[in-house]
């Protein structure tokens, strides 16, 4: 498993431009994860920003993900003759935000990396991401990223907090494990061979976030567990991750929903993301404790709005098992100590990146 070790001391500010020190953001409306503490028992902040933006800080360390600043009306490029105008405005500004330590990229694609981010994030940020993602980032000359750390299916990367160590234990360190999770932005079948041909559509990853504690290189428990389902469609590749974690609770699901459909709405002929329906079915296959919809309603191209989401979850049963937050909200939870170790070994993820390349293949 790869390593990566942040000293929050020294993270600094996110962007060149970046004047004095910002707080974490005050949020409109606090929720709690209902079956897992109360607030006041709670250690880890998970705020939403709009489209797939979140913050997330814990022990110390505060990881963006899938940083998207633009405003209503700013126009993005999401591939040869298509583009997309957004709708929402974000719960806060670039300029705004506190310390970073490390972003979570899940694919390289204007609606999660937009220009004006790319221009501004100061280019040793860390950045975990795809391999294509890496392979953008990395290939821009003088003004090139120079800490990307490629993910790809089943792969796994610890993030280390230096300095820091859990309460009542030296020993034992605040960590974040993430792992890759399959994806695809498009269906199987013609068309995805035509996009490998033309990379119209970049590739995509889901995430497996574990926050807990380590003790040694491959010695972690995890304390809660995150899985972020990034901008795919349900593919049987997903099948792949209750297999893998058959024995392990999954706390939080955050899904990517909007029935992105494209090139546009006045002629919407390929969905590329989930639709409502589509995101109950994943509900249902994962079977988190809890999900939280994100990725709606911001752009012109997300053609499945939430409500239908909120109508689906109803008729499926499931309405306990959404908790729902509007742009400038945050949701706390806590981080358990003692759980037990994180699910699976190198050889567990190499057997299932294995079982996904060959059904894929089939």
């Amino acid at each position: 498993m790869k390593h990566l070790t942040i000293d929050p001391a020294t993270s600094g500010l996110p962007t060149k431009d970046h004047v004095g020190t910002k707080a974490f953001p005050e949020a409109k409306t606090t929720k709690v994860h209902p079956s897992n503490a109360k607030e006041e028992d709670t250690n880890a902040t998970l705020y939403f920003i709009g489209t797939a933006t979140t913050l997330l800080e814990w022990e110390g360390l505060r990881i963006l993900t899938d940083p998207n600043f633009l405003h209503a009306g700013d126009h993005v490029h999401l591939g040869p003759g298509v583009s997309a105008i957004r709708q929402t405005n974000p719960a806060i500004d670039i300029e705004e935000l506190p310390r970073i330590d490390a972003v979570l990229l899940s694919h390289y694609h204007e609606d999660h990396f937009d220009r004006p981010v790319e221009d501004k994030l100061k280019r040793d940020l860390p950045i975990i991401t795809t391999p294509h993602a890496k392979s953008c980032l990395t290939a821009k000359g003088e003004d090139s990223f120079t800490s990307v750390h490629a993910l790809d299916f089943f792969e796994s990367l610890q993030v280390d907090v230096k300095g820091s160590a859990s309460q009542g234990d030296s020993q034992k360190k605040p960590s974040i494990k993430v792992t890759g999770m399959p994806g695809k932005h498009v269906p199987p079948g013609p068309l995805a061979v035509a996009n490998d041909i033309l990379k119209a559509v970049p590739p995509t990853n889901g995430w497996m976030i574990e926050l807990g504690y380590s003790s040694g290189p491959e010695q972690f428990d995890n304390g809660y567990r995150i899985y972020i389902s990034g901008d795919t469609l349900m593919i049987d590749e997903l099948k792949e991750i209750p297999e893998r974690y058959k024995d392990q609770s999954i706390d939080l699901m955050l899904i990517h929903l909007g029935g992105t459909t494209i090139p546009g709405p006045s002629m919407p002929l390929l969905m590329v993301t989930m639709d409502a329906k589509q995101g109950v079915h994943l509900m249902q296959l994962i079977k988190p404790d809890l999900t939280i919809p994100i990725h709606y309603d911001d752009y012109d191209v997300f053609m499945s709005p939430l409500d239908d989401f909120r109508k689906a979850v109803v008729e499926a049963g499931l309405s306990d098992k959404v908790l729902y937050l509007d742009r400038k909200d945050q949701f706390k939870f806590n981080v358990r100590q003692g759980v037990g170790s994180s699910a699976g070994t190198e050889a567990d993820l190499d057997l299932m990146a294995t079982k996904v390349s060959t059904q894929a293949v089939g």
